[in-house]
């Protein structure tokens, strides 16, 4: 009957901790998760900035030698980080292509204009930047038209200001759910060895005596937590790094190494933490208290 009864509170005890394990590594994983959209946030945004493109089209009267000229300027200017030239004929095939019908058998010649597509910088793609560069390249006569999505820009830049604003209040309100969630745990965990704890405290065990077996414990299960979520976080980026190659999200490995450190030792300070307070909470009832 003993041998059962010890049997069950073991299995009670294993499955204790596994549940503060699981609550523990799934917490910690939301919240790095959110860590690395929080440190990606701007290379995604400018990622997206980048494929805004500034097309310039040029006259038939245009010369080779003032178009190849335009394009050496573009390629050298600082808020260029690629250029293509397209020509009529290129164009008109991509419009084949894109619609299944071939134009010039309806209108009977090729009406598209020879241009240079111009992919800016992230740092570059601004309304007022847009305008001084349209500008300066408006002077050049063999230059038709310059075009841009410049309501595309606006709700780009205002879309990017607002998401980051958001993202790092959903961090601070997360990391504060994610610390109370970890404590909810481990407050359950200790609160199921209060009688024990009291009755160490009657036979004259110090506060540090009490506390420290917990206090092992419980980071033991935070750091078991903070490898699983370490892991599951190493598997989201592999394939974020794999799916999104052109994000280059492993690209900076000093700062994935320190955003990996913070949430291992975060799991180990919270785990720590709430459990002496736990435990210094059931230290200092009464003995009748314990019921309540």
């Amino acid at each position: 009957m003993s041998s059962s009864f010890d049997k069950y509170q073991k299995r009670k005890l294993i499955s204790s901790y596994f549940s503060v394990v699981i609550s523990i590594a799934l917490v910690l994983f939301l919240l790095g998760c959110l860590g690395l959209l929080v440190l990606n946030a701007k290379k995604v945004a400018d990622h997206f900035k980048e494929q805004v493109v500034v097309t310039i089209y040029l006259n038939d009267s245009a010369k080779e030698v003032e178009v190849n000229q335009l394009e050496k300027s573009l390629a050298m200017a600082e808020y260029t980080k690629s250029t293509e030239y397209v020509s009529k004929e290129a164009a008109a095939e991509s419009m084949k292509a894109e619609t299944g019908e071939d134009f010039m058998d309806f209108v009977g010649y090729n009406p598209l204009q020879n241009s240079i597509d111009v992919h800016l910088k992230a740092d570059f793609v601004t309304t007022e930047t847009l305008e001084s560069i349209t500008e300066e390249l408006a002077s050049k006569k063999f230059i038709e038209e310059i075009r841009y999505d410049n309501d595309l820009v606006e709700l780009m830049n205002d879309n990017v200001k607002k998401i980051t604003f958001w993202v790092l209040i959903i961090s601070a309100i997360f990391t504060l759910i994610a610390v109370l969630l970890i404590n909810s745990s481990i407050r359950l965990a200790v609160y199921s060895k209060r009688f024990i704890i009291k009755t160490m405290q009657m036979v004259g065990a110090t506060k540090s005596f009490i506390r420290r077996p917990f206090i092992l414990k419980s980071v033991q299960l935070g750091i078991i937590g903070a490898i699983v979520a370490l892991i599951g976080m190493a598997v989201v980026l592999y394939y974020l790094n794999q799916t999104f190659p052109e994000l280059e999200l492993a690209k900076n490995p000093v700062l994935l190494g320190g955003l990996f450190i913070g949430v291992f030792l975060l799991g180990i300070f919270i785990t720590w933490i709430s459990t002496f307070i736990a435990t210094q909470r059931f230290l200092n009832l009464k003995t009748d208290q314990l019921y309540y």
